[in-house]
């Protein structure tokens, strides 16, 4: 799949503000608004664009409290059983295999840190899940509104 300059600045407008009407995005790209329907409706046919969401501030919800946590498990533990572990944890945001010695890296969410300290034991009770090691985001400094390499 090819995208050419002009769908990826409506993939960027859409990113900016997916609430953006055709024609306001039209008007930043050059293109009338029922051209940018159809390549939006193209992007979306072809993966590109899988979906749209509201971005809301999780301190608004009560939570106020983040850590990346490293995971290591034992023996050859693969992402689908390190998956089913880490799923019925509701304060896991995301998580990613890496390279390195920890087999994954989690980003929690908490109301506090005591949330936190009850989500990571929880965490820890996983039959392989072996040791964590976990650092708490005092600030975030910048947040992409994406799962591209950017974010």
């Amino acid at each position: 799949m090819r995208l050419d300059d002009i769908d990826r600045r409506i993939v960027a407008c859409l990113l900016e503000n997916a609430r953006s009407s055709f024609a306001q995005v039209g008007g930043k790209v050059g293109l009338s608004a029922p051209a940018v329907k159809r390549r939006v409706d193209r992007l979306r046919h072809d993966g590109v664009i899988t979906g749209y969401s509201a971005v809301v501030d999780p301190a608004a919800l009560g939570w106020t409290t983040e850590a990346f946590v490293e995971l290591f498990c034992a023996g050859r533990t693969s992402p689908a059983e390190i998956y089913a572990s880490i799923r019925r944890h509701p304060e896991v945001v995301a998580a990613y295999t890496v390279a390195g010695e920890a087999n994954a890296l989690i980003h929690l969410r908490a109301h506090d840190i005591q949330g936190l300290e009850q989500a990571l034991e929880r965490l820890r009770n996983e039959p392989n899940i072996v040791q964590t090691k976990t650092s708490i985001v005092l600030s975030r400094l910048l947040g992409r509104p994406t799962d591209g390499p950017d974010a």
